[in-house]
């Protein structure tokens, strides 16, 4: 498996994996699929902001994919991202996630950037939770009912995971 910089190329099976998601699962509290071109400006977004957004693929078939976006907007969180992570049907369990998440977390050091916040929908996650924890990060917070889907209410799981000497100095 290599796990590489996303390229346009890569979107159809992005937006595929995306859509999984969104339609059978609750790790996106999105309750329609994005269509493709709304997938490649989201992609334009985090590439044109200089971010990270990676690939894991295997034999050409992309089996997952991630990205770290701003946690906010506000110019006091600069240092601060959220990582997203999807990985695809039938391809969980396998590394790709923590392969995926662990690729994010030196891209980002490498930028600076000194803490990584995970916003994980549904606190009975287990698998979102454990492949975070298994890289450092720690839990933070858990927001309850936040978000309503499936016909019920659906919690948010923070975690935290500080980068280079985190919050040790100043930027």
């Amino acid at each position: 498996m290599l796990v590489r910089p996303a390229v346009p190329q890569d979107l159809p099976s992005i937006q595929a994996i995306y859509a999984h998601h969104v339609l059978h699962g609750l790790a996106s509290f999105e309750e329609v699929a994005p269509p493709l071109e709304e997938m490649r400006r989201r992609f334009e977004a985090v590439t044109g902001d200089g971010l990270p957004y990676v690939v894991a693929e295997e034999k050409g078939e992309v089996l997952g994919y991630g990205y770290c976006t701003l946690y906010r907007t506000r110019s006091a969180y600069r240092y601060t991202l959220e990582d997203s992570i999807y990985v695809k049907q039938g391809r969980q369990r396998k590394g790709v996630g923590k392969a995926l998440l662990a690729d994010l977390i030196l891209r980002c050091e490498k930028l600076h950037y000194r803490q990584i916040i995970a916003v994980i929908g549904d606190s009975a996650n287990a698998a979102s939770i454990g492949v975070h924890a298994s890289l450092g990060f720690v839990r933070a917070g858990n927001l309850r009912s936040t978000g309503y889907k499936f016909g019920r209410w659906v919690d948010s799981v923070l975690m935290q995971l500080p980068l280079g000497p985190g919050d040790g100095s100043p930027p």
